[in-house]
């Protein structure tokens, strides 16, 4: 009797600390989507910024100028239900206005263009990068959360289901092709 009575609470002992660490497990995921998504946001600025920039700078024909800083502007103001659109629209954006090597090197050839062009093509660079980082953190946490002992015993508690931020981030070719950066 006494024998049966210990085997169950060893089991109960040790189905608990799997719980507990299954529930850690998918608190680090959640902070780790919290921090890619920062990085994330910090590049998706950093990128409109630099855009809206060297549409300010005069280095730019006046229509790419305009439909540049359009595109930067609503990214940078977007609210967060419209922010993948936005995003998105600002990479077709870059990608009409520097759909053509002819226009970056009309930008390079103009004084602080070259460092422009650099920091431009680094920011557009970045983005798919931190994009992956926080979409490969939101696939792992949804495969954790599907499992059924995490429904079951409510392991996530509170904390919405993590989405992916799906935008069109597809580099412009001049930039593409532009080495370093």
């Amino acid at each position: 009797m006494i024998e049966t009575f210990i085997w169950i609470v060893a089991a109960l002992c040790a189905i608990g600390l799997y719980l507990s660490w299954t529930a850690g497990r998918l608190d680090r995921l959640h902070a780790r989507i919290d921090a890619a998504r920062a990085a994330l946001d910090a590049q998706l600025l950093r990128r409109a910024s630099v855009a809206q920039e060297l549409a300010t700078s005069g280095m730019l024909d006046p229509a790419a100028s305009i439909v540049l800083y359009q595109a930067a502007h609503a990214a940078r103001q977007a609210e967060e239900d419209q922010r993948e659109v936005a995003e998105s629209e600002l990479s077709q954006a870059l990608r009409a206005v520097f759909g053509e090597p002819e226009q970056m090197e009309a930008v390079q050839e103009a004084p602080g263009g070259e460092e422009a062009a650099g920091e431009l093509a680094a920011a557009v660079r970045r983005v798919p990068m931190a994009r992956r980082f926080h979409n490969d953190a939101v696939r792992a946490a949804r495969a954790l959360r599907r499992h059924r002992k995490v429904r079951w015993f409510r392991l996530a508690g509170h904390a919405p289901f993590p989405m992916a931020f799906e935008m069109d981030d597809e580099p412009p070719v001049a930039l593409a092709a532009r080495p370093g950066g």
